[in-house]
This record gives structure tokens, sequence and C-alpha cells, in this order.
């Protein structure tokens, strides 16, 4: 297992992996591979776009995709997306793929890590069991149009 830079040719792939990682319980998204192409490359356009995979053998099993922001005392790292795909869970690979951008951003010098996650799916207990924190004080709104 290496985990090394997403890009531009890794989309398609990742695609794949994303729909089988999320068109399925619990998230059940309907993704088409061509809408997924289109949502991930959205991410890869951005000027600070971070993003990296992680391959086993000759397939990516897993990808993150971010960005780097400025902040009042410092830049971070947003992490957008991350998923592994269904077969390879349970092995460590979302980990792997935290502690490699915790690498790069203290690389960076960046101060913090955030992320949005549903607390009601699985990942809210994955990402607080390896000791991401909840911020009480965010409030995530939307509003139907």
């Amino acid at each position: 297992m290496t985990i090394r830079p997403l890009t531009q040719n890794d989309i398609e792939q990742c695609a794949r992996l994303y729909v089988l990682a999320y068109n399925r319980p619990p998230w059940n998204y309907n993704f088409s591979h061509e809408k997924a192409v289109k949502y991930l490359t959205e991410y890869t356009e951005r000027s600070r776009f971070v993003g990296f995979v992680l391959v086993e053998g000759d397939n990516i099993a897993g990808a993150m995709l971010g960005h780097s922001k400025t902040w009042w005392t410092n830049d971070l790292l947003y992490i957008d997306e991350l998923f592994v795909a269904p077969e390879s869970r349970g092995k460590g690979y979302g980990k792997s793929l935290l502690d490699h951008a915790e690498e790069y951003s203290r690389e960076q010098g960046f101060e913090v890590i955030t992320l949005m996650t549903n607390k009601h799916m699985p990942a809210f207990e994955f990402y607080n069991h390896i000791d991401y924190i909840q911020a009480e004080h965010f409030v995530f709104l939307f509003k139907p149009v």
C-alpha cells in the first residue's frame, strides 16, 4: 500500500470507487459515473487543491480530496471527501489517508485540519475514534430551493 498525490489521471478510477462506496447503505446515494467524475473533477480544479490516493497493487483503494484555506491565524486543510473501497474497509486505509494528510499539513505549516460529516453515519464514529473533535459551536445550515 502506498499513498501518493491524486492527479487528474486518477479521476476515472476514483469516480468508480466513489460510486461503489456511496451508492450503497448507509448513504444510498444515486451517483452516476458521469456525475461522480464531474463532482470529483470540480475539487481538483480549485486553485489550492490537495488530494491523495491510497494505492493497493495497481488499484486505487481510497482517496482524500480537499483544499487548503487561508485563516486569520494560519492556513488550514479542509477535507472535502474521504472514501475507501467497500472491500478495503476495516484495513486502516481511511486512517492512513488521514495520517498522511496530517503529515502533509505539518510540513506545510498548517494549523488545523477541518472536515464535515453526518453525525448519524458511521464516519462520525470513525472520526471521533481517531481524535477528531466535534465543534459544538458550529452549525451547518441549508435551505432547499
